[in-house]
Parts: structure tokens; sequence; C-alpha cells
């Protein structure tokens, strides 16, 4: 049985995350990470809970998307050119029709460190899927949605024989298309802890990524 969310003083105020403050009748951009960490008893050892500030240029090339779209026209199967430029995805997959595109989430964690910039697309570090030394078992991503809020949230095990130390945390996004053979997987944010996030061996935790478009 999992213990009851217990919040510690590391919480803090989503007035002091990435807000509109500057910018009077703006809706405000959000974004916070929140991470648990469970005994084999299942109560809480460790929470933690900061602002993820680091989206990167992936990021923008994907919100293109419902923006403006994936093609210019109902006539011209063209990509955008900010989505292909960033993306380095072909402009056109077909010259007679539109293919239909789909992408998926992931949350990556890693145990280094490294200075974020708008062109990262992989964590200095990352843990690999699994139960070696170093490795940690990562569980199905969920995805689940409010009016104003997208939740990401994965759990992971640790079976590796020993205590892993989680410095860094990335979401990824994965773009497919329909009748399409390439896959195209980005980095979405990149964002290192404040403090370690320490995981006992035979413990698991829980990280979520949350992001809000609106107040």
């Amino acid at each position: 049985m999992v213990s009851r969310n217990v919040l510690g003083e590391d919480d803090i105020v989503l007035d002091e995350l990435l807000s509109d403050k500057d910018i009077p009748d703006e809706p405000p951009f959000r974004a916070y990470i929140e991470v648990n960490v469970y005994d084999k008893e299942g109560h809480i050892i460790q929470h933690h809970r900061q602002p993820m500030k680091s989206l990167t240029e992936y990021f923008l090339a994907l919100i293109t998307i419902p923006l403006i779209g994936t093609y210019q026209s109902s006539s011209t199967y063209q990509a955008p050119s900010i989505f292909t430029s960033i993306t380095g995805i072909p402009g056109q997959l077909s010259n007679s029709s539109a293919a239909l595109i789909y992408w998926n989430a992931s949350i990556q964690v890693g145990s280094g460190t490294q200075s974020f910039s708008p062109t990262l697309n992989s964590l200095a570090a990352p843990i690999l899927n699994g139960t070696g030394a170093g490795e940690l078992q990562y569980g199905t991503v969920s995805v689940s949605y409010t009016p104003t809020t997208l939740i990401f949230s994965i759990t992971v095990t640790n079976s590796s024989g020993g205590t892993i130390n989680v410095t860094e945390i990335g979401l990824l996004g994965t773009i497919k298309w329909i009748y399409y053979s390439s896959t195209y997987t980005f980095l979405l944010s990149y964002d290192t802890f404040s403090s370690a996030i320490s995981i006992p061996n035979g413990a698991l935790a829980t990280f979520q990524i949350f992001i809000t478009f609106s107040g």
C-alpha cells in the first residue's frame, strides 16, 4: 500500500513557476517536475518538486503542429520550414496525399549533468532500462490531462542491487507517420535536479511532469 503524499519544505507555489507576471492579461505558461520515492513498504522516503524551465527547440517545433499544421495548404504537401529546419524531418513525404502524423511521449532519467542548450537532444548519462548495475526498470508512461494541464507520469523500480542517484530528467517525444517507416525521437525538455533523487535498491520512484497552458 502506498502511503499518502506528504509535502515537504521544498514545495513550491505554482505562482512561482513560469508565469505571466510581467505581461498583464496574458495566459501563463507553467511547468514543474514532481518526484516521490517509496521504500519497499510503500512509504514515501523522499519528495521533491521544482520548476521545469528548460524546454528545447524541438518542443517549439512540435507545438507548431496544432498551431500551423503540418503542411502549407490543401494543395501544397510541404511542411512549414520552422518544423523541418528544427527537426530535420523531410518537408514532403508524398506529392499526392497528406500523411497522418502522430506522436507519443516518454520520460527518461539520468545520472549525469550538462549545461542546457535549446539544441540538446539527449541526457548527459541516460539510465538504461534493466536490472543490472546502475539500471532502472521503466514502467509505461501515462499521459493524462485537464482542460489546462498535461501530466506525464512514469514509475521506475530499482532492482540493481545498489542505490541509484538520479540527477537529470528529460521529456522525450517520438514522431511517426502512418504508412511511413521512419521514426524520429527528440528531447523536448531537459532539467537537472536541485538535489539528487536517491532510489535505494528495492525501492520505486514516480516522476511526473506537469505542463499548464493557462491559469
